[in-house]
């Protein structure tokens, strides 16, 4: 993409510094061309036409998202943030620095997505072919890409283990990438995406698929006990009474049999004390005598 700018001047040289003041580059980064050379006035008086000059700049689809992304902060209130640009390999790296720009990383990179995704759009205007653009912001990229290769290498070894597949939670397609390779270090595993949209995520199994698994039986371990039931179909401990103090059940079944026909249980003979002392009747003074 070109971006272009005419000007004139009394010379060359001020013509071209003047176009490229409109389109607020260096002189290094500009070309122009010469579209027409200056005549002299004839006695310094009549006729005689100024130098007019074409510059122009070949803009890269890095330098247009670096662009975009500075009009976009600035609109945050974030005028002092410097954005540095880093040619990659059928992309750029846009490095942010400043102070207080820790909230443009948003909740797990959320907010630096976004900008990440619209600066992109920018960039992939200027050329026909595509143009991957990446945001970072104090090496964050590295540590997130570090926690999720962590969590993919253990949530394999989980699944191989237990038998059972493992769903994430939604990402982007990046980070989802970066599952995807974790996963393939470790052996017995498989992962791939599921969902659409904002709902795509990774799920994680075992190679061969799930394996069944076991049923637990009730009233098995850590379950509740089930009680047992007696010849008549009662519930209990097999004993017809309570047990308390007043002896086991056997012992209270013998004395209710008893009970029934007519004979009276056997208790022990209680002592009984007698005074110490006869009977003393206390005679009354009559008053009469």
């Amino acid at each position: 993409m070109l971006r272009e700018a005419i000007a004139t001047g009394d010379t060359v040289e001020q013509a071209f510094e003047t176009a490229c003041r409109e389109l607020g580059v260096e002189s290094h980064e500009a070309q122009f061309d010469i579209l027409e050379m200056p005549v002299k006035k004839k006695f310094g008086l009549f006729g005689g036409t100024p130098a007019k000059v074409r510059v122009y700049v070949k803009s890269s689809p890095a330098d247009k998202a670096a662009e975009y992304l500075k009009d976009v902060l600035a609109h945050m209130g974030l005028t002092g943030v410097e954005v540095s640009v880093t040619e990659q390999e059928g992309g750029a790296l846009l490095s942010l620095t400043g102070e207080d720009i820790g909230f443009v990383i948003g909740h797990r990179g959320e907010t630096l997505d976004a900008l990440q995704y619209l600066t992109g759009l920018v960039a992939n205007h200027v050329d026909d072919s595509y143009y991957r653009i990446t945001i970072d912001i104090g090496n964050y990229r590295e540590k997130r890409k570090e926690t999720l290769e962590s969590l993919g290498k253990r949530i394999a070894a989980k699944a191989v283990k237990t038998g059972r597949n493992c769903p994430l939670e939604p990402m982007n397609p990046y980070e989802r990438r970066i599952i995807h390779t974790a996963v393939q270090t470790v052996e017995g595993a498989k992962s791939w995406s599921e969902g659409e949209d904002t709902n795509r995520h990774v799920v994680i199994g075992p190679e061969g698929g799930e394996r069944p698994q076991p049923q637990r039986r009730p009233g098995g371990k850590g379950g509740r006990r089930q009680p047992q039931q007696d010849s008549r179909g009662r519930r209990g401990n097999g004993d017809r009474f309570p047990r308390g103090n007043g002896g086991s059940g056997q012992q209270q079944r013998t004395q209710a049999s008893g009970a029934q026909q007519g004979t009276a249980p056997s208790h022990p003979q209680q002592k009984v004390k007698a005074p110490l002392y006869g009977r003393i009747d206390v005679k009354k003074n009559n008053p009469e005598k």
